[in-house]
């Protein structure tokens, strides 16, 4: 109980949030997308079981992914993964979901859990990063990943619109949220278990590496980003 009131905890649980927010975003598309051909009184219902489906499945895969990061080297290849994810955040793209409607409820259900099973692999990376990043025992992190999507879940599908014009009019809101993942890649690589010799995962040396991940993915993606604009 004494974990609730700890500030890593709550830093946790903020940075989870926002993760699921600004990697999730497609979901809600992805919901509506695959709900579409639906009758009218069956909508709701394949929206709420679907959503359902994709956070159960979402928590089995953390749970996984939380267990391999405890092994040597993964923690690095976990944080060069949210490296990239971090840096393609802040380079624009078109994105087009090729998402088939389905005009039976299970059918529609059965949608949005692959689909979201698909686009899963960076939330489940940046959030089990961000819930080690938090310290404790495996319990307390499993139970903090719960409760940060437990919150986040009814943002994404019933805020998203909002999220997203906010993103829109707000450009910084995506700066930050690519900086944040570079920030828990550069903690997270540093308290992987092949490093240990070398390097010690204090507190000061967390912040450092997660400054410096953070500083990688804006100047990457910022550079990325111009690249584009001028070609195009």
């Amino acid at each position: 109980m004494d974990a609730l009131l700890t500030p890593d905890f709550w830093l946790a649980v903020g940075q989870i949030i926002m993760i699921d927010i600004l990697l999730g975003g497609d979901n809600a598309v992805v919901i509506a997308l695959a709900c579409r051909n639906l009758p009218q009184d069956l909508r709701r219902r394949g929206i709420l079981w679907g959503t359902l489906g994709a956070i159960g499945l979402r928590i089995v895969l953390i749970f996984f992914a939380m267990s391999l990061l405890s092994l040597p080297y993964l923690k690095l290849v976990g944080a060069a993964l949210l490296l990239w994810i971090g840096v393609k955040l802040l380079v624009p793209e078109d994105d087009e979901h090729d998402i088939k409607g389905s005009d039976r409820l299970w059918g529609a259900v059965k949608t949005i859990i692959v689909a979201d099973f698909v686009m899963s692999v960076d939330n489940v990376i940046g959030i089990a990063g961000a819930a080690q990043g938090a310290g404790g025992h495996e319990g307390h992190q499993m139970a903090l990943v719960i409760f940060g999507l437990v919150v986040s879940i009814p943002i994404i599908v019933w805020g998203s619109s909002l999220v997203l014009k906010l993103m829109d009019r707000f450009p910084v809101i995506i700066t930050a949220g690519g900086m944040l993942l570079g920030w828990i890649a550069g903690t997270l690589a540093v308290s992987d278990p092949a490093l240990a010799p070398y390097v010690a995962a204090s507190d000061s040396m967390r912040y450092v590496w997660g400054a410096v991940g953070a500083i990688l993915v804006y100047t990457v993606g910022t550079v990325l980003a111009r690249r584009q604009a001028t070609e195009a």
